[in-house]
């Protein structure tokens, strides 16, 4: 059995912008988490490793062997890590520190939460003023909380993986053909109902790559051109970052070219390692 992994694919209106499989690709082959949610219900981390965590029971249960297939790297980290419960922030704290300015709320994170000033861009406004909430709230950094996770699976498990990788000429060629192609081939049209339905721009179904560019081409702000551009911009952006995070990661998942890791992960199954 496929399970995804990739937080765009979960949503049911992004069937071309997220290139998630269709029945052809999938071959008869049962997949599961693709497609399962409606974009205006956003899903967390949390919420997919849920879901994924009663998938890989029911799995395993079978006796047979589930394959997760995606990049995004905090679905798989909380999934098998755990997510760390940090208590909820006294709403009387929360407004206080959102309503200062951010160098304000840096230098008062200095005084309680040194290190993570220390980590933090004073002008990061988002992070500093999560940070300085929580040490208010609970007296307890927000990395101490943090390191206090729950839920994870890595224990539990034999688990072998790998990332594929791609020479970046390459893929950056074929990150542009594919959104143009994707564009084309009904991105557009899908781009057109979510905007239609006047969902929150915060939404993670709104923000995903490719429909913040096409909802400024339709309405006005960006020629039809322009808006492949970003796209393909985004796309190429958030690939290295992508590489970037995974780098950093412990996920005891190994780096292997694209050539070489279907057949690696085969081989991993049948000597009964996963």
């Amino acid at each position: 059995m496929i399970v995804n992994a990739d937080s765009a694919q979960v949503y049911a209106d992004l069937q071309v912008l997220s290139a998630r499989p269709g029945e052809a690709e999938m071959g008869g082959v049962e997949h599961r988490l693709f497609g399962t949610r409606d974009g205006a219900q956003a899903c967390s981390a949390a919420d997919w490793a849920a879901d994924a965590r009663a998938v890989l029971a029911e799995v395993h249960a079978r006796g047979q062997l589930p394959i997760l297939v995606g990049g995004t790297g905090l679905y798989l980290r909380t999934l098998l890590d755990g997510i760390a419960e940090v208590p909820p922030v006294d709403p009387a704290i929360r407004a206080e520190v959102r309503a200062a300015a951010v160098g304000d709320n840096h230098k008062r994170l200095a005084e309680l939460d040194p290190e993570a000033a220390a980590r933090l861009h004073p002008n990061d406004s988002t992070r500093v003023a999560r940070a300085l909430e929580v040490v208010r709230s609970t007296g307890w950094p927000l990395k101490a909380w943090q390191g206090r996770t729950t839920g994870g699976i890595r224990d539990s498990v034999r688990l072998f993986g790998a990332i594929t990788e791609i020479d970046e000429a390459v893929l950056r060629g074929q990150i542009d053909r594919r959104f143009a192609a994707m564009v084309e081939g009904g991105g557009l049209e899908e781009a057109r109902r979510l905007h239609a339905r006047g969902l929150s721009p915060s939404l993670p179904v709104m923000r995903a790559i490719g429909v913040p560019e096409l909802v400024r081409h339709l309405e006005g702000e960006l020629t039809l051109a322009e808006a492949i551009a970003a796209g393909q911009l985004a796309t190429r952006q958030y690939a290295k970052r992508q590489r970037t995070w995974f780098r950093n990661q412990r996920l005891g998942i190994a780096s292997l070219p694209v050539d070489d890791a279907l057949g690696a992960l085969v081989a991993q199954a049948r000597d009964g390692i996963c």
